[in-house]
């Protein structure tokens, strides 16, 4: 029987010291910042010494945007076991492409974020930034597209439509039809590429996987779609919150292309 080892999280704990906060007081400048994002959370002396311990190693998104008020770091950079890296796509040779290997890929992350002892549970609702990367065999190289989506939740389904305006890609509509399970978020894409643009109104499509980060503010994690010949490409793909608001000014403000 294989046990996994506990590791402590001295890094947080060397950026609580460089606060000069014992845990106590760690905890209480967590609830004040709770307090000030109007996001109420329980901190404890207890809880830090769990996280310090490394007996508890995912913060939930209330305590790790708290975390990041307090510190003024991302908290990925806190000690915490589950980045979300933002990988690089290449060629493949045979006029599709896949994720580069080199690096720590989201596959390992999603089993450091599944075996986590808490879960991400956010409400999703809101406007956000969506980035992914593809690779064009006819222009030989790695592009991007991005649009602004707005996010509307119901139960475990999020249903994602890019805003009038706002494609990287001239007038591509993206849509996302998403369901959530803890934090693993899957579903489907399709996007309508402009009719005057380089590939003249051809329609795409595909499966799509994501983690969210423990701060609820963005996913992360990989497309496939189909290609030339009926080749399977892959590439990544993210999502960052940008506003939670859905209001109708809000939805103007974010109806242009994203820089």
């Amino acid at each position: 029987m294989t046990t996994t080892a506990v590791v402590p999280n001295d890094v947080l704990r060397a950026v609580r010291i460089g606060l000069r906060l014992s845990q106590d007081d760690f905890a209480k400048a967590l609830r004040r910042a709770g307090a000030e994002l109007g996001e109420p959370n329980e901190a404890s002396k207890r809880l830090v010494q769990r996280w310090e311990s490394g007996t508890s190693k995912t913060p939930r998104g209330v305590y790790a945007r708290a975390l990041e008020r307090v510190t003024g770091r991302p908290v990925e950079a806190l000690g915490f076991s589950l980045p979300v890296p933002m990988v690089r796509v290449h060629a493949d040779g045979t006029g599709g492409h896949d994720m580069d290997t080199g690096a720590e890929g989201v596959t390992s992350a999603a089993i450091g974020a599944q075996s986590a002892a808490q879960t991400v549970e956010e409400t999703f609702s809101g406007v956000w930034l969506s980035r992914y990367e593809f690779y064009s065999s006819s222009r030989g190289d790695t592009y991007e597209g991005k649009h602004y989506v707005v996010i509307v939740q119901h139960g475990n389904r999020l249903t994602a439509q890019s805003l009038p305006g706002a494609s990287s890609n001239q007038d591509s509509p993206l849509t996302l039809d998403l369901t959530v399970d803890r934090n693993v978020v899957t579903g489907s894409w399709v996007e309508q590429t402009a009719s005057d643009g380089y590939y003249n109104g051809a329609r795409y499509h595909g499966a799509i996987q994501l983690l969210v980060e423990p701060t609820g503010r963005r996913m992360a994690g990989k497309w496939v779609g189909f290609g030339k010949d009926f080749d399977v490409n892959t590439g990544p793909w993210e999502l960052r919150l940008v506003d939670k608001s859905t209001s109708k000014a809000t939805l103007e403000r974010y109806s242009r292309a994203p820089e």
